[in-house]
């Protein structure tokens, strides 16, 4: 099977178009973490593509990388669908309502674009590839985020849109509050990511196990 016509190829593709409706489809601006991690993905996986085809191989280029996408695409879609939505049924206002194209961009970027990135996560190549030191490096992206929004609301009071998520805003209950939230964010991140090498590591495990174990030298298969 050439590349070209390869199940990693294409579900690869689909992940560009996935974070690429969402982005065009939407009005959202690049200040939202949703925005900025599927900017990532959609840098990253197109990247992907050129190298897949370039080099002839189905194993997507930079594992580091692709990890870090696969966490930032995740923690987007966690957020969203527990602390923003509630657990809400996403479906209402896809196919009604004056909305209708805004509602179509926040789907693809909370819903599915994070499902096709776990899934290339879980099933593509190459696997075994994510190391437990790569967790700080790609902790400092949402970190960093954080930081970048707080300092920027001390310094510029007028700034459009200062506070893009409920728990960054100290107006209504101080900055306690939004220390406390980071410091919960940041452990649910940590343990994210240890999920994102775990279950990258898993996948290898158990792939390993269900292989049949090679013959051993000097024999031969029965007739």
């Amino acid at each position: 099977m050439s590349v070209r016509t390869s199940p990693a190829l294409w579900w690869r593709t689909g992940i560009v178009l996935s974070a690429g409706l969402g982005l065009t489809l939407g009005t959202s601006s690049l200040v939202y973490f949703t925005v900025q991690s599927n900017v990532i993905v959609l840098g990253y996986f197109i990247g992907a593509v050129y190298w897949m085809i370039e080099r002839g191989t189905v194993d997507a280029p930079a594992p580091r990388l692709r990890g870090a996408a696969t966490l930032y695409i995740l923690i987007t879609g966690l957020v969203s669908h527990i602390l923003l939505e509630h657990g809400a049924n996403p479906l209402p206002g896809l196919f009604d309502g004056p909305d209708r194209l805004q509602h179509w961009s926040s789907f693809f970027l909370h819903y599915v674009t994070p499902v096709l990135v776990i899934t290339d996560w879980l099933v593509l190549k190459p696997r075994n590839a994510s190391a437990w030191r790569d967790i700080p490096l790609w902790l400092a992206f949402p970190l960093g985020y954080a930081a970048i929004v707080l300092t920027r609301n001390a310094l510029f009071s007028n700034y459009p849109l200062p506070y893009p998520y409920f728990f960054f805003d100290p107006t209504t209950r101080g900055y306690g509050y939004v220390w406390g939230q980071i410091a919960l964010l940041t452990v649910e991140f940590i343990v994210l990511a240890a999920a994102v090498v775990g279950l990258d590591r898993l996948g290898t495990l158990v792939a390993g196990r269900l292989r049949p174990a090679a013959a051993k030298p000097g024999t031969e298969p029965a007739a």
